[in-house]
């Protein structure tokens, strides 16, 4: 990982990714960019029958973000964490754009057939063809 200054880890749900992105970019001593993506909503939030619905739908990323900091703490690592909601692999290509980042590091689930991994339709094969910067995938 040398030559690296910032690394965007866009974690998945799995912390394996956080976890091996943060020990990678603290043996550099690396500015780190945490992003979590959620998927744009598409109902009638009007139709669930909760007073306060955006209430609901945060407290579950509020529960993320406070993971991804505890784990930062454990690991001993600074970051910035970034809460995106649109098309995974579009948010995470445009958050390294942001933050000019020299690397993406995520995770890939191992279990893919051979024809989604030959022709990327995947966010992992979506984020390589058009990432500004290399990507390095762990598997989680």
């Amino acid at each position: 990982m040398k030559g690296y200054r910032k690394i965007l880890i866009a974690v998945n749900g799995s912390k394996n990714v956080l976890i091996n992105g943060l020990k990678l970019a603290c043996d550099e001593r690396c500015w780190v960019t945490v992003v979590k993506v959620i998927p744009p909503n598409e109902g009638d939030l009007s139709l669930v029958g909760v007073k306060n619905i955006e209430d609901v739908l945060n407290s579950g990323c509020r529960k993320d973000i406070s993971e991804i900091n505890d784990i930062a703490e454990s690991e001993g690592a600074m970051i910035k964490t970034r809460l995106e909601e649109g098309d995974v692999d579009k948010k995470i290509v445009e958050v390294a754009e942001e933050e000019r980042c020299d690397v993406i590091i995520m995770g890939s689930r191992g279990k893919r057939n051979w024809i989604r991994k030959l022709f990327g339709d995947n966010v992992v094969g979506k984020v390589i063809n058009q990432a500004p910067c290399p990507v390095f995938v762990v598997a989680s």
